[in-house]
């Protein structure tokens, strides 16, 4: 995988105040991202939503308007307008930073006129359980996107673009998936409820034609007008794998580059994510979601979760060179459709594991790396005053070990339940190595071997004041404190 030794942010959160104000803090924060090591930046969906400039992105309405139309309430989108992004992309540009961009193939959403034809509902939890007889409903299919009148793409959307739908104008308070005549639900998915085709809104159907011209027009356009160094695919469980190496091989011709692609395939099930990547040729990376659940569940257990097993039925551990490894992100986050929240305590340590070993692609998210305070409702109806500690200390000095010693050799010792390590010996160019100790119960040691010998040892993060020596053979017993973090790098 590419950018192997980099490190990727990403740039946003869902409860980001819709204020219009995201491009122009990433312009401002550009120097300071690059100083601190990150490598690239993975953005929002840079789109107008079904919301207008409240929408976070994933409620697709039109993907050719970047905040340039009035359309859904708005000019500008959620994080700001087109001239602010493309101002702030040229920034990041300049300073080295590769952007990834966030693309949402599945689903539309906001049309602005309804249609009538024939459709038959299915039962929400098994997708090839019809429960009713086909009839006439009335969705809203047809985009006209009256906003931007046709520029950049003539294309308008109807039912025959799409194969199923969650909503009847007849029945507008039944909630039921229906499937468009002469469609069927694709059997290239994840196969939860059947076949996980359907997600939310107008489903595209990615095997129509026009669809397919329009989104590989949508790719060309896209990178004329802002460029594309990676991507960011959304519920790829939802669409036909076939089609991501397929847009994403025609981008890569056009724009005559190696174009990074990671999918959010969220499913705790290994070998689901082993399939997708088969299907796929390996041409698009993973993020870990084994991985992060273990990290949650670790969180939440204290030192009764055993730390040997860390990393087991994870893609990081199976497939390393396609795993993008997280802590958190948008979707888990407290509050959120997916939440599966790494308490604070845990974090620092999540974070050495995804930022000082040789495997996987590591991701800080914005929330642990600024903080983040928010209320929304919850599940259960309550209201909710949430805040995320800012990591932003920890992570950088964990960035600039990974970038400075963090090279070579690595040996794991991964023998105990409470306190796990692991050195690295470090290389010609980069020499020394490091060890790091975390214990997710009392203070504890973990004999390791180093690649130096009779030589002192200090912890980088500062949680332990004195030093530690290795003997002449390297070995040393290095240690941390309860429920902590230490990185020994050498003087």
């Amino acid at each position: 995988m590419e950018n192997i030794n980099g490190v990727m942010m990403q740039f946003f959160h869902w409860y980001l105040a819709p204020d219009g104000s995201l491009w122009n803090e990433f312009k401002e924060q550009i120097p300071r991202l690059k100083e601190a090591g990150f490598t690239a930046v993975w953005l929002p969906p840079a789109y107008k939503g079904a919301s207008g400039g409240m929408d976070v992105g994933y409620s697709v309405y039109d993907m050719y308007d970047l905040g340039e139309f009035d359309q859904k309430g708005s000019i500008r989108t959620k994080y700001g307008t087109r001239e602010q992004l493309l101002s702030a992309v040229t920034d990041a540009r300049e300073a080295g930073l590769q952007i990834y961009w966030d693309v949402v193939l599945n689903h539309r959403m906001g049309g602005d006129e309804e249609e009538e034809f024939l459709a038959t509902p299915y039962s929400d939890e098994n997708r090839h359980e019809q429960v009713g007889d086909q009839r006439t409903i009335k969705s809203y299919t047809h985009f006209t996107f009256p906003g931007r009148n046709k520029k950049y793409s003539e294309m308008e959307w109807h039912w025959w673009h799409f194969t199923a739908s969650d909503y009847d104008g007849y029945n507008p308070d039944k909630h039921e998936v229906l499937l468009f005549e002469g469609k069927s639900f694709d059997e290239a998915v994840d196969l939860e409820k059947g076949s996980f085709d359907y997600l939310m809104g107008c489903d595209v159907d990615v095997n129509h034609e026009e669809v397919r011209k329009d989104i590989i027009h949508w790719g060309e356009w896209f990178v004329d007008t802002v460029g594309m160094e990676g991507v960011r695919f959304d519920a790829v469980k939802h669409v036909e794998a076939g089609f991501f190496p397929d847009w994403l091989n025609h981008v890569r011709n056009y724009a005559q580059k190696k174009i990074f692609a990671v999918g959010e395939y969220w499913s705790y099930e290994i070998e689901a994510l082993h399939h997708f990547i088969s299907v796929t040729n390996g041409d698009v990376a993973l993020f870990d979601a084994p991985l992060h659940r273990n990290f949650s569940e670790a969180s939440k257990a204290g030192n009764t979760f055993d730390m040997s097993q860390i990393f087991e039925n994870t893609l990081v551990k199976n497939e390393p060179a396609l795993a993008v490894t997280i802590v958190a992100n948008h979707d888990t986050q407290p509050l959120q459709a997916l939440e599966s929240v790494v308490e604070e305590w845990f974090k620092p340590h999540a974070y050495s594991l995804i930022l000082l070993r040789r495997e996987g692609y590591p991701c800080v998210f914005y929330a642990d790396y600024y903080g983040a305070i928010y209320e929304d409702v919850g599940r259960d109806g309550n209201s909710y005053y949430i805040e995320i500690q800012c990591h932003r200390k920890t992570i950088d000095d964990l960035i600039r070990i990974r970038n400075s010693h963090s090279y070579g050799d690595q040996y794991d010792y991964f023998d105990h339940a409470n306190t796990i390590g692991w050195t690295r010996l470090g290389t010609e160019e980069h020499p020394g190595g490091l060890a790091v100790v975390l214990s997710n119960g009392d203070a504890g040691t973990k004999r390791m071997e180093t690649a130096l010998k009779n030589h002192e040892f200090y912890d980088a993060l500062g949680n332990i004041e004195d030093t530690i020596q290795t003997d002449d053979k390297g070995w040393a017993e290095f240690r941390c404190n309860a429920g902590s973090v230490s990185v020994w790098l050498p003087r």
